[in-house]
């Protein structure tokens, strides 16, 4: 449910609700949030919170440190986690300076200007995530070990597969907030697990994994486990891969849709730094299902995008290469733009990949594009390319880029 202003006071006035947390990321996608009393809601809706941004990477000095956070009703969800009496209630937030202007390293308004420019080409992108993440014992002081919960494999049930109820309580805590998952199950790494959600519009959509990764997390810490996202977690071990379902309604003709993949795989190389933005992003990449190479085919799952084996409403491109410590914002951001650059510029799509690249010898390969090897290959792929530069503000490629 969207809700207006006048409802989230109401709401608030009527459900007992004692704390409100304004969430906001920084530019990395790390969740932030200040959390305020109900009184002082209207202020929040009519000026904005102000907060100390010097203490967050890339939001500013000491200075000009005074940004200011805007509630938007809509996104109004409560945390199942807290207590029934005394509730406590979250929005995420736009930010600006404190004369209205927009912040430019506010990522979520940047997916914001994304859609916006999807809208003018008469186009709506709608994205469904799939995360994988691993379960791991704590110490006796709640440190998190490398133990991981279980030594279960791919799709085992219990009692081999000990995180079945961790995840029957991350679906229902999705479910109570209005996120509707589809499928959870044991992934092939031990303590592994996978929950994927149905797709929702872009901003929905990345809003959607930000609230994904923190009930993942609450709900382990509650059955005294830590959850890990990190994108190589285990040397000998499968990594987490954030694996973007993206389709577009009115629903595209195959031709556009060979487009859009066109444009994806065009900009797949410089958009790999926003993708895979950690060191360990390059430990993952090549290795147990993850994509090297800018390559593409059907149902495949060794290609950096497959079309899976789907038609109607579910007919949609997959991203295979993205990690979860992408920002979602800007992953979902740079797709959309990639992918109308495609339909625009009527880029054409190389042929199908119907071959096993994990098993293709080394001359086959050697013909292929790659995407980056290391972060350090990543930053100036993504610092030389015009298409970065036009959609990336300057302030968010420079913090990327040290």
């Amino acid at each position: 449910m969207k809700y207006s202003r006048e409802e989230v006071l109401q709401y608030v006035s009527e459900e007992d609700v004692k704390f409100i947390r304004l969430a906001f990321c920084d530019v990395f996608g790390k969740q932030k949030n200040i959390s305020i009393m109900p009184e002082e809601l209207p202020r929040a809706f009519e000026y904005g919170i102000a907060f100390d941004a010097s203490a967050i990477k890339g939001f500013g000095d000491e200075t000009h440190s005074d940004l200011f956070l805007h509630p938007e009703p809509e996104t109004l969800t409560w945390l199942p986690w807290r207590p029934e009496q005394g509730k406590v209630v979250r929005m995420f937030c736009s930010i600006t300076y404190p004369d209205g202007r927009p912040f430019e390293c506010d990522t979520r308004n940047l997916l914001k200007k994304a859609v916006k420019d999807a809208e003018k080409a008469g186009l709506t992108f709608y994205f469904g995530a799939e995360q994988e993440f691993y379960l791991f014992e704590l110490d006796d002081k709640n440190v998190p070990t490398n133990i991981p919960y279980d030594n279960a494999g791919y799709m085992d049930i219990a009692p081999d597969d000990k995180g079945e109820n961790v995840r029957r309580e991350i679906c229902l805590t999705l479910e109570k907030m209005g996120i509707r998952p589809e499928s959870s199950h044991h992934e092939e790494g031990p303590g592994q697990n996978e929950i994927d959600f149905r797709y929702a519009e872009a901003l929905a959509a990345a809003d959607n994994v930000m609230t994904f990764q923190t009930v993942v997390r609450t709900v382990a810490r509650r059955n005294g486990l830590y959850a890990d996202f990190s994108p190589k977690p285990l040397p000998n071990a499968p990594g987490n891969g954030f694996h973007i379902n993206c389709s577009v309604k009115p629903d595209l003709s195959s031709e556009k849709l060979c487009k859009l993949i066109a444009g994806m795989l065009d900009k797949a190389v410089p958009s790999t730094l926003f993708l895979n933005p950690s060191v360990s992003s390059y430990e993952r990449l090549g290795k147990m299902k993850a994509p090297r190479y800018v390559s593409w085919s059907a149902e495949n799952r060794s290609q950096l995008i497959r079309v899976p084996a789907a038609s109607g409403e579910y007919r949609r491109a997959e991203l295979r290469s993205p990690d979860p410590t992408a920002n979602p914002y800007i992953a979902f951001a740079l797709m959309i733009w990639a992918g109308l650059r495609g339909i625009q510029d009527q880029i054409d799509l190389p042929d199908p990949l119907d071959i096993n690249l994990y098993k293709a010898d080394a001359k086959m390969l050697s013909k292929l594009k790659s995407l980056p090897v290391t972060i350090e290959e990543a930053r100036e792929a993504a610092a030389t390319d015009d298409f970065i530069r036009t959609y990336i503000p300057a302030e968010i490629l420079r913090i990327y880029s040290e």
